[in-house]
């Protein structure tokens, strides 16, 4: 697991990228993939995994079959979890969430199931954050769900311009309390 102190380091050195001070919770993480159906899923893209707590929750509940896509950019986040994760069904991509239609094109896939995300929007520039949103709905199935945490209800207003859909959770077993929005088109 990332020492708190290399999270908070990055959170000081990468405000743009790292919107956290500390690791998500187990807490945080089970609410996050609670709304996930592990025996349909066959694709899950997950952006921004940080340290991979939701990324070993991820994979301990998914099929054998199935494929989960992380894109982290911070790049010291992502050398823990290659070293950290060794997991034939994970595809773990160094680079812009902005880029997700490019690799999962490369990788051969259509549309996801589920996209888990962690970015902190808050802190993401306008123009980013539209796009990346905008490219998770365009890869996301009708039937899927986009689901991201929060730590304020900041994100409510842009979300509902693109989802039809959005249930709020909460969950106060993390530091800071966060927000879980489950979106659907």
């Amino acid at each position: 697991m990332a020492k708190q102190s290399n999270f908070l380091g990055e959170f000081i050195k990468e405000r743009k990228v790292v919107g956290a001070v500390l690791p998500s919770s187990k807490f945080l993480m089970k609410k996050m993939i609670a709304p996930i159906d592990f025996q349909k899923a066959d694709v899950i893209l997950e952006l921004g995994p940080g340290n991979g707590v939701f990324t070993k929750g991820i994979l301990e509940r998914m099929k054998q079959t199935s494929k989960l896509f992380s894109f982290e950019l911070n790049t010291p986040f992502y050398q823990h979890i290659y070293t950290n994760i060794d997991d034939k069904r994970l595809t773990l991509i160094n680079d812009t969430a902005e880029k997700i239609d490019e690799y999962l094109e490369k990788h051969g896939v259509g549309k996801v199931d589920y996209i888990v995300s962690s970015l902190p929007f808050a802190v993401i520039p306008k123009e980013i954050k539209l796009t990346i949103i905008d490219k998770c709905v365009k890869q996301l199935k009708d039937d899927g769900m986009f689901i991201q945490f929060q730590y304020s209800l900041n994100a409510k207003k842009l979300l509902s311009s693109k989802f039809s859909q959005i249930k709020i959770d909460f969950s106060a077993l993390n530091f800071p309390p966060a927000f879980v929005y489950k979106c659907k088109l």
